[in-house]
């Protein structure tokens, strides 16, 4: 069986596995290099969620690649256009053809004698082997295959539309119907304003609750900087700044939590107003930053629950019904579609054998 030899093999063509491909041309232009995706397209997980709303949790001043600078209004970006940015850096670099696609790494092994290692990935049936200097996983931490999807007690019962955010039915008419979302993490707090423009409501099923803070999808300093000052210089400086904000608030949360848990419950108080039950479903036992925050840009999920098209309610599921869930607390929350943003599998190295 015939062996390639690169100096460098980069495993998977997403958003860092891109940038690799930049660093590795411009620091070590003498080293060869090859790129292994196991899908048939760039872009990672940018490429592969669909669901309704799919954006960065994150700016993309610090997200997107300090050599390339972020050109779109929308400082929090939709997944197509972070989609469309990292396909650009591939073919505005020469990137794309260092890929090999649909080949899923299965092993590596190290040589001490050689001081190299042989990678083994199947491709249409068959097995490549590749012996290379450096391997960078760029894979990812989870399981593209499969989304982590709890056993619920009784799922099998419910009538209607059991759907993992991780394999978002192409073409799925949600219109008019009620939907439930368990799960209160990023991909809910986006599924739930994004679905309120078809759906007759949409429920927040939540356990305990998460720690939100409202951020403008558009950075008007970014916007005026991009225009008026020369782009790299406005980009760099942009990304500094966000870098150094980032860096601050998440050193005031852990050096001063209560008053940064209270301004940050204030916030949201301020769109949900006086009545509202904060204490229940805004309120996490835990202090800032002991896990991570999630981002509402614009206030949409607020504005959302203030205009009474979606609702949060905190409770545990006792069993799945024929017409949605029944609550611990007795309360059964009727559903046309059930969608559970309960996270991701983890899997380590892109599930290669080392």
């Amino acid at each position: 069986m015939s062996i390639e030899e690169f100096d460098v093999l980069v495993v998977g063509a997403g958003i860092s596995g891109i940038g690799a491909g930049y660093y590795l041309q411009r620091d070590l232009p003498d080293h060869s290099y090859v790129i292994l995706e196991n899908r048939d397209a760039i872009g990672g997980t940018w490429d592969l969620f669909r669901y309704p709303g799919i954006r960065s949790d994150s700016d993309m001043f610090t997200l997107g690649y300090s050599f390339k600078p972020w050109a779109e209004e929308k400082a929090i970006a939709d997944g197509p256009s972070i989609w469309k940015y990292v396909n650009e850096t591939a073919d505005e670099y020469g990137i794309r053809e260092h890929i090999r696609f649909k080949h899923r790494v299965v092993r590596s092994s190290w040589d001490s004698r050689e001081a190299r290692w042989t990678v083994e990935a199947e491709h249409n049936g068959a097995v490549k082997r590749f012996r290379v200097k450096f391997v960078l996983m760029a894979a990812g931490y989870y399981n593209y295959e499969e989304g982590y999807q709890p056993q619920f007690p009784g799922a099998e019962r419910f009538k209607g539309a059991l759907i993992h955010p991780q394999h978002w039915p192409e073409g799925l008419d949600y219109a008019g119907k009620r939907v439930v979302v368990v799960g209160s993490g990023a991909t809910a707090v986006t599924l739930v304003p994004a679905m309120t423009d078809k759906a007759a409501h949409v429920t927040m099923l939540q356990r305990s609750p998460t720690y939100m803070v409202s951020l403008p999808s558009e950075d008007k300093l970014a916007n005026w900087g991009r225009r008026n000052l020369p782009k790299h210089f406005a980009y760099d400086l942009t990304r500094m700044r966000k870098i150094i904000f980032q860096q601050f608030f998440f050193r005031l949360a852990r050096s001063r939590p209560g008053k940064t848990k209270k301004r940050l419950l204030a916030l949201i108080r301020e769109q949900l107003g006086p009545d509202y039950d904060m204490e229940r479903h805004f309120t996490p036992s835990y202090n800032p930053w002991e896990q991570r925050l999630c981002l509402v840009p614009d206030n949409d999920m607020f504005t959302a629950i203030r205009d009474g098209k979606a609702s949060v309610v905190t409770d545990t599921i006792e069993t799945f019904t024929e017409k949605g869930i029944k609550l611990a607390s007795g309360q059964e929350l009727e559903a046309d579609i059930i969608i559970s943003a309960t996270g991701l599998n983890l899997r380590m190295l892109g599930g290669a054998e080392i």
